[in-house]
């Protein structure tokens, strides 16, 4: 592959290599250009010349400018593609209304699909008019941002930039906004003149003198058209009077200056362009600011649409045509108004016209013709707006496709991405660095070399808002030119710039080092071999590549905010930093004085004071001074009067943010503006809340609440249009700032809104560059912390905007889904809000509401943007989502789609590895997984763990390598089901081998926590709620909380030294109840670790140890009491848990061994010795029952409460149990008594199933499981005489047990229907001494003899007893014709029946020998088999039986024919038979010996090898009808049928010679010869259907494909050693299992690899790895399944989806295994059904007859065709 480097291509490169750091390596290549490609890095995933253009060389000059860090060689808003493609829309408002908003509900949103898609940038239009209220439509206000964005529409886009659509109007003039003083005055006195009256003017315009030079300019329109309301009036009708006033008096306005100014003009007065700004429309001034003096190539990106309608003058009397032309007025008569007329013709005919006749501008121009009633109907405009649309769409493409490029540098080059981030906020910040100061000259001359020795880093220390990043921000803008003046203009230095913090790299210092060093080595000519994984080697690359610096190319590093940097390697210790710098290096870093300790220890590094710069609060006067040229720069500057005051506030502060907020100020004050003491603050915090207040007051308090949150809380910032969304889908916004009329599709605020907030927080909201978009974000720190404050401070509001955006990331009102808009009635009116409330608070109580749907045109958002669908490894990605979308979904604590839109989204996890960032991937699912505790994600971040090795090195294989791990567990874990589903969906565009069903055994590893050094230490551990908290006591008195995954102890309980018997937990987790051997339980409170109260535990007067003290026995937890009882004592004591006092005493008739409480609280069931049991009601102590079991020997050792049987089950110490049915509580009757006595081993555990279904009691010697509904024994283990159980529990859906054995350090899981061992887990702490099941979870918690506890899953434990296994290895494998079923031989006496769907046996089939053969009939209804006791079996594989069995003759070979009518049986001893398979009868004997014979497709001939010939024996005489015989000394080494022609054989010789052989004509019909030695390991021979193909295999690195024709003979180099490998049946695939090289790494566990190869262009489009020894591989027929057999009897199947196949068909649905995936009720695992052998035979083969027995013969059913070859008729033989 062609890599393009980042300068230039690369002929060829030298190496020189300078020994001073092992990692670094120079090269430079012929031409002189710096080469560097990171060894580090993958291949670049997007091939050289992907775009439409190649990179120009403008674009490699400013890479080179970018990566050099030379700012000043950047255009104003350089990002690699443009930062946007910006469309302006030039038009008149009214009469384009349909076009505009045509285009903006229909074409808008395509363009900018279409713009993110192929370029991964974004499109924006620009229509100002667009939802504004037309009365604002010709404010002064709204005009002046028109032109000043269509200034910026024309440098900034990335593509088109300009469209004019004009029509029939010209349009007014405009009311000036403002008017230099002496011009007002001349045309004052013009208007006079004229007898004008110029009482308006002098009442809406006023004269500002801090105007410079004076103006007038025009007063606010609200504050005027107060005068004009009335306060009894409602808000609609006042607006509607405010309408009409304004309309008159702007038109009066206009009027006056357009007399007054043609009249200076005639007189001379007034030159022409003066006049100009009074007399032309917007329109004609825009189109002019475009088009006039643009270059050709400038003017390609523009676009202008004419609108000609014939004899429209004629309708200008409609009333409705005044909106598509200029009109007049005279007396009762409206005429088309002439003059604008010929205005237009001008501008449309005439300046138009001249642009293009000089450039590439294009125009389209169209004539409309009016119906003849109606004028210019809507259906007439309709038509047009339809044409427009099209042709309007077709442009923009054709521009953009012309003019923007499609540059993947930030996709596959991060650094340059990183390095363009910063230099963007670079260029901000220098801009707005004002305050000169001799601060800069200071560094200017530290940055300038000297003669001295080596230096070092000077640092530039300051409070906040001390103007230190502004400071280094102009360093690192004009270090590159001062280094070029001081040492000439070859000088070519690098500038390496960081702000640190502001971008994900710069805020470790792992990464933020080794883009430094990237940057530093790309500039001087370094290859790095490999990167230092010690952080402290990294530091050593970093001071090496310092070295390389030259007085002909200095260093200089600037590192802003050193307090940013994150703790991580003890970054902030700065041991990092290079102290002692060469001669050419400058390193200059800013730090806050007072944070982390950080200016103290940069001093103990750097002692001289020299090297150090404090930023303090400047001169009064010069900040005045200052601000006096500031303002002097936008001709503005403040009276002597106001100037007090300004003087005061720079009396308190002089910093330089809090000289620029004063600017800010009062550049808008007016000379009349009353100013006191009050109107400016006195520091920097209340500046910044006064200028959000302003901006309230200016665009409207929810607005401004809204949007500054939502830029304030993104992680990374949001762009305009992002913005201008989010906003759109906010209904308070909404509600607030929309116009009624605008409430129809698209609903969407205006872009006015978005521009002019922009524009009040220049400065302050700054641009960055991230990627391929620009973001705004604050422009420090100060800032954000403000906005936070004022904007986030409402917890539910921030979680309402938090969900917001996670549904805009998402994409969930994308596709034209329409979002309900609520909305009161109170919205359209003025809303008097106070300034520092929250807004929000009322908006949530609305008394009426009205419910409307709109389309709010957000964009789709899915994780890349794919260039083309062919090419799925080519796109652009989103990494808007990728930074965004889980940061807001866990704020706003959206866990579900957290869970399903990201984490379990195959896409997601695919970008995430393709890019580079797998890590960042474990944390995202960590991250998710603390939020939402799933072990489903624990688990998935398991497996990615597992698989990265080999997902990094090929990302294609990521679905198939998480099928294969996934499916065997997804019954367990269910919601693994939705990732499933979306590898199914996703995962065959990148690799075509999905797995259907996965027979991986599941790796998984506990999570451990040493508790002890002796497991002898431990009283009791308690698992709790949570899955990961557990409580342990210890023998020293402690009780501890434990987190096991973090291992962190998180709460402690001492018991003042007492011993503790045990603990218990109440149900609910409110209270711990601690045992002791004082005979006292300690209540706590549990989640405080507080002790409540201690009560001593009494006995009973008469009970007690003989000679002893007697310690408490036991005890128990009921809802709200405790019980607990003495050893040998007849009482239980009850106590009250909440207050922590005896209630009473239960007095039993024995001695107490065991209670139980009913789950509802209500009562206590005791168990005695004597095997009896009695109940008491907990509520008042009563003693309802007494119950005795007739096996009265022993003592009650459990009992269980079946409260859904309304059952009681008294278990005794040998195992025995009597059930009693407690509906009537107060008499109990016995139900059944089950008698183990026979067993001498004693219970060591009891568990009653979560459906209280089944009941495993587990003894030492073996495990029992009773049904509860039979009340039998229904499985029992037996353990051997040796081995004694420690523990047993069921699995959740109770089809596994879970155990472990005395003395081994394993945890073991049976299968309960087979008694089959699944599975064997190491436990590598110890032997396992004791196992506790968690019942809230299904956790099982063991503990090791060492003292470790380990937690285990059972789910996932128990997921591997659903893979079947037979045990032993898979020799052969059999498919039936239908492929539903598979049938195995394992060379043990059975074969094994195995649905294909679902991966179960279904059927075994049991023989008297070992099966040594094996065939089926085409359907698969009849299985012919054959075993080494010399017998032959016909079994019905549907239902099992063996029908027929053959005696007498050992088989070497069973073929049946393809019509299913004839069975051949070759014996290598005796002759071998064909015989009928209906009947059993022979047909006849074949003498000869055959070897690996195959049948013709015609069912003529058997064709078989035999030494040094090829024989064709036919089937019905059983004679060699034809032969071909080899050479002396040659012999046939391999044959095979060709399918598509049935009488031809292709087989190789000795000799190494291919034959294809017409059996038929006994003739050869090609020859090819093979290279010597070639067939010297032959191991496989494959042929294609149709014979062209033929696949050679010998068992090393390459594939032989031969063509058959010709002769050729070509090599594919394999991924490995191939082992098997199978030709499809089309001849189109080629599939095979290569073993991986021994020089590879360990990809965890991986033993080989399944490759599916497309043989026409030899790739291969699938690779999936195999974690077991293959024995077996076989391919379907029809559909293109694979199904590999293993060494531990498991099948894998899998299936191939090619993406090209036109016929593309996913063959996943077929398989149980999806089906699972959506139903998980249907995966019931079917009942295994064992069918023997006939005992007697139904016939003895002698040597050439055959003898039946009983009622000879035995009719077989028939199972194949109806037609039969041979003479003798079918219905004949079975009569």
């Amino acid at each position: 592959m062609q890599v393009t480097n980042t300068f230039c291509v690369i002929p060829c490169v030298l190496e020189k290599i300078w020994q001073i750091h092992p990692n670094l390596n120079w090269c430079v290549d012929a031409c002189g250009a710096s080469a560097f490609w990171p060894r580090w890095k993958s291949p670049p995933m997007w091939p050289s010349g992907v775009g439409s253009r190649q990179p120009c060389p403008r674009e490699s000059a400013l890479r080179r400018a970018a990566v050099s860090g030379n700012i000043n060689a950047l255009p104003p808003h350089h990002v690699p593609t443009g930062r946007s493609v910006r469309v302006f829309i030039c038009a008149n408002p009214d009469d384009t209304e349909a076009e505009r908003n045509a285009l903006k509900e229909h074409v808008y949103p395509k363009l900018r699909d279409f713009c993110r898609e192929n370029y991964g940038i974004e499109f924006q239009v620009v229509d100002l008019y667009w939802g504004v209220d037309p009365e604002e439509w010709d404010s002064p206000d709204l005009q002046r941002l028109r032109m000043k964005l269509l200034e910026e529409c024309l440098k900034t886009s990335a593509g088109p930039c300009f469209v004019g659509l004009v029509g029939e109007k010209y349009g007014s003039i405009r009311v000036p906004g403002e008017v230099e003083s002496a011009e007002f005055e001349m045309i004052l006195d013009a208007a006079v003149e004229a007898g004008l009256d110029t009482h308006i003017l002098e009442e809406w315009y006023c004269r500002d003198e801090n105007s410079v030079p004076p103006a007038y300019y025009l007063k606010p329109k609200a504050q005027m058209l107060k005068n004009y309301q009335n306060s009894m009036e409602s808000s609609s009708a006042a607006k509607t009077k405010n309408d009409k006033a304004w309309r008159n008096v702007s038109e009066e306005i206009k009027r006056i200056f357009r007399t007054a100014v043609l009249q200076l003009q005639e007189k001379g007065t007034m030159k022409s362009p003066q006049a100009k700004k009074f007399l032309c429309s917007a329109l004609e001034d825009e189109l002019d600011f475009a088009l006039g003096k643009q270059t050709p190539a400038f003017l390609r990106k523009c676009v202008c649409y004419i609108r000609k309608i014939s004899n429209f003058d004629r309708f200008a009397k409609i009333p409705d045509m005044t909106r598509y032309m200029d009109i007049v007025v005279g007396g009762d008569r409206i005429m088309r108004n002439q003059e604008s007329y010929e205005r237009l013709l001008k501008v449309r005919d005439e300046f138009i016209p001249t642009v293009v006749a000089a450039s590439n501008l294009r125009v389209y121009s169209s004539v409309t013709h009016c119906d003849m009633k109606l004028g210019y109907s809507q259906e007439v405009e309709s038509h047009y707006v339809e044409g427009l649309c099209k042709q309007f769409y077709e442009d923009m493409v054709d521009i953009i496709q012309a003019t923007v490029q499609q540059n993947f540098d930030t996709e596959t080059d991060p650094l340059y991405d990183e390095i363009l981030q910063h230099l963007s906020l670079c260029k901000n910040y220098a801009a707005h660095y004002e305050y000169k100061a001799e601060t800069l000259d200071y560094v200017q001359e530290y940055v300038l070399p000297s003669k001295g020795s080596r230096m070092s880093p000077l640092v530039v220390y300051g409070g906040p808002c001390t103007g230190k990043t502004l400071l280094l921000s102009e360093v690192a803008k004009e270090a590159y030119t001062w280094l070029q003046k001081e040492m000439g203009p070859e000088t070519d230095p690098v500038v390496v710039v960081r702000f640190i913090g502001s971008s994900l790299l710069s805020t470790d210092l792992r990464t933020l080092l080794q883009s430094i060093c990237e940057q530093i080595a790309i500039n001087y000519r370094c290859l790095i071999h490999f990167l230092p994984n010690k952080i402290q080697e990294m530091r050593e690359l970093l001071i090496n590549l310092l070295g390389e610096s030259s007085f002909h190319r200095p260093l200089v590093i600037v590192l802003d905010a050193l307090e940013q940097l994150s703790e991580a390697d003890e970054a902030r210790k700065l041991w990092w930093l290079p102290i002692h710098l060469p001669r050419t290096v400058r390193i200059v870093v800013s730090t806050l004085p007072n944070k982390h300790g950080i200016l103290q220890k940069l001093r103990n590094l750097i002692h001289d004071e020299g090297y150090y710069v404090e930023l303090i609060q400047r001169d009064r006067k010069i900040c005045s001074q200052t601000l006096k040229q500031q303002l002097l720069g936008v001709k503005r500057k403040v009276t002597s009067g106001q100037q007090i005051y300004v003087n005061e506030a720079l009396a308190k502060c002089t910093l330089p943010m809090f000289v620029n907020l004063i600017y800010r100020e009062v550049v808008h004050w007016r000379s009349h503006k009353d100013v006191d003491d009050k109107s400016l603050c006195s520091t920097v915090h209340e500046s910044i809340e006064q200028l959000f207040y302003s901006v309230e007051n200016k665009l409207g308090q929810r607005f401004v609440f809204r949007a500054l949150g939502y830029i304030t809380m993104a992680k990374a910032g949001l762009t305009e249009v992002e913005l201008e969304d989010i906003l759109s889908l906010d209904n308070i916004v909404l509600g607030d700032v929309i116009v009624a009329t605008y409430l129809k599709n698209p609903l969407r605020i205006s872009y006015d809104l978005v521009a002019r907030l922009k524009e009040e927080l220049e400065g302050y909201l700054v641009e960055r560059q991230v990627r391929n978009v620009t973001l705004m974000v604050w422009a420090n720190r100060h800032l954000h912390l403000i906005a936070q404050k004022l904007y986030l401070s409402n917890e539910e509001d921030v979680h309402q905007m938090h969900s917001l955006l996670a549904e805009y990331f998402l994409g969930a009102w994308s596709g034209g889904r329409k979002k309900i808009f609520t909305y009161d009635n109170n919205h359209f009116t003025s809303l008097n809000i106070s300034h520092h409330k929250n807004p929000h608070q009322q908006s949530h109580e609305k008394t009426s509401s009205d419910k409307y749907s709109y389309d709010r045109q957000t964009p789709e958002q899915p994780w890349v943007f794919q260039c083309n669908l062919l090419e799925p490894d080519i796109f652009f990605v989103n990494h808007r989502k990728m930074t965004e979308l889980v940061y807001h979904l866990t704020r706003s604590g959206r866990t579900d789609d957290l869970m399903f839109g990201v984490i379990m989204n195959f896409s997601w996890l695919y970008t995430m590895i393709k890019i580079g960032q797998f890590e960042k991937a474990l944390t995202d699912i960590d991250l998710a997984y603390s939020y939402t505790q799933e072990k489903e994600l624990k688990f998935l971040a398991t497996t990615l763990r597992s698989i990265k090795v080999k997902v990094l090195k090929n990302p294609a294989s990521l679905s198939a390598e998480l099928q294969q791990r996934l499916l065997p567990v997804v019954t367990s874990l269910p919601k693994l089901r939705h990732l499933l589903l979306e590898c199914d969906k996703d995962g065959p565009k990148y690799c075509s081998i999905v797995p259907l069903h996965s027979s991986m055994d599941v790796t998984y590893s506990p999570e451990r926590l040493p508790l002890c050094s002796s497991y002898m230490q431990i009283v009791e551990i308690l698992p709790t709620l949570a899955p990961n908290i557990v409580l342990v006591a210890l023998e020293d008195g402690s009780v501890s909380t434990w987190d096991v995954e973090s291992r962190q102890l998180l709460r402690q309980i001492d018991t003042a030294k007492s011993v503790v018997l045990g603990i218990r937990l109440t149900t609910d987790e409110k209270y711990l109840v601690v045992a002791t051997t004082k005979n006292t339980l300690l209540i706590y409170d549990n989640h405080k670790s507080c002790l409540l109260s201690e009560v001593e535990i009494k006995g009973s007067k008469h009970g007690g140890v003989a000679g002893g003290v007697a310690f408490i026995n036991g005890f128990t937890l009921s809802t709200h009491h405790a019980l607990a009882w003495l050893e040998a004592s007849k009482d239980v004591n009850v106590i009250d848990l909440l207050y922590g006092w005896p209630l009473y005493q239960f007095h039993c008739w024995y001695e107490v061994t065991c209670v139980q409480c009913s789950p509802d609280g209500m009562y206590a069931f005791c168990g005695q010795y004597l095997n009896t049991a009695s109940v008491f009601h907990l509520g008042n102590g009563d003693k309802l029952a007494t119950v005795t079991s007739e096996f009265s020997g022993g003592f009650v050792k459990s009992i269980l409460v079946l409260d859904t049987l309304n059952q009681m089950v008294m278990i005794d110490n040998e195992g025995s149990l009597s059930v009693w049915n407690t509906k009537e509580i107060t008499n109990p009757r016995l139900m059944e008594d089950y008698d183990c006595r026979g067993d001498d081993s004693e219970v060591v555990g009891i568990e009653l199933s979560e459906d209280q279904r089944s009941i495993l009691i587990c003894k030492a010697t073996s495990i029992e499981v009773l049904d509860t509904k039979v009340w039998k024994m229904v499985e029992k283990f037996k353990a051997k005489r040796t081995e004694r159980f420690v523990a047993a529990v069921l699995s959740k859906n109770g089809q596994s047990i879970v155990a472990s054995m005395e003395n081994t350090s394993s945890i073991f899981v049976w299968r309960r229907d087979s008694g089959q061992c699944m599975a064997s887990l190491i436990e590598i702490s110890g032997n396992i001494v004791k196992l506790i099941k968690s019942v809230h979870h299904n956790l099982l918690l063991s503990v090791a003899s060492s003292g470790v506890l380990s937690v285990w899953d059972i789910d996932i434990i128990t997921a591997m007893s659903n893979i079947d296994k037979t045990g032993k290895k898979i020799q052969t494998l059999l498919l039936s014709g239908r492929e539903d079923y598979l049938f195995t031989m394992d060379g043990s006496e059975a074969v094994h029946k195995w649905n294909f769907n679902t991966g179960f046996i279904e059927t075994i089939f049991k023989h008297e020998g070992i099966v040594e053969n094996c065939v089926l009939t085409s359907s698969g209804d009849l299985m012919v088999t054959s075993d080494d006791k010399s017998s032959q079996y016909i079994w019905q594989t549907v239902t099992g039986e063996n029908i027929f069995r053959i005696n007498g003759q050992r088989i070497s070979q069973l073929l049946i024919t393809h019509n299913d009518q004839f069975v051949v049986s070759l014996c290598e001893q005796n002759a071998s038979r064909v015989w009928r398979l209906a009947t059993g009868h022979k047909v006849c004997n074949i003498l000869v010996t055959l070897q690996h014979a195959l049948i013709t497709t015609a069912n003529t001939f058997l064709v078989g090898s035999s030494k040094n010939k090829l024989l064709a024996v036919s089937l019905w005489s059983g004679s060699v009808s034809k032969k071909f015989v080899c050479d002396d000394g040659i012999t046939i080494v391999n044959f095979k049928l060709i399918p598509d022609c049935p009488d031809c054989a292709v087989f190789i010789t000795s000799t190494e010679t291919v034959f294809i052989w017409n059996v038929a004509d006994e003739s050869v019909c090609r020859r090819v010869q093979l290279p010597t030695n070639f067939l010297k390991n032959l191991e496989d021979f494959q042929i294609s259907p149709n014979g062209k193909l033929g696949i050679v295999s010998k068992g090393d690195e390459n594939i032989n494909v031969l063509d058959l024709h010709s002769g050729k003979l070509r090599l594919v180099h394999a991924a490995g050693i191939i082992w098997r490998q199978k030709l499809s049946r089309d001849g189109r695939y080629l599939v095979y299992v290569c073993f991986r090289s021994c020089d590879e790494d360990d990809d965890a566990g991986v033993v080989s690899n399944l490759i599916v190869m497309r043989l026409a262009d030899g790739k291969s489009i699938g690779t999936c790895s195999l974690y077991k020894t293959p024995t077996f591989l076989s391919l379907c027929q029809r559909a293109l399944n694979i199904i590999i057999g293993f060494e531990d009897g498991s099948i894998g199947t899998y299936t191939v989806v090619d993406r090209v196949d036109a016929a593309l068909k996913i063959k996943i649905a077929t398989s149980n295994s999806r089906q699972i995936v959506n139903n998980a009720s249907q995966k019931v695992r079917p009942k295994c059904g064992n069918h023997s052998f006939k005992t007697v035979a139904d016939c003895v083969w002698r040597e050439s007859t055959e003898v039946f027995s009983r009622d000879s013969p035995i009719n077989v059913s028939d199972s194949g065709e109806a037609e039969s070859t041979t003479p003798t008729k079918k219905t004949e033989l079975l009569q």
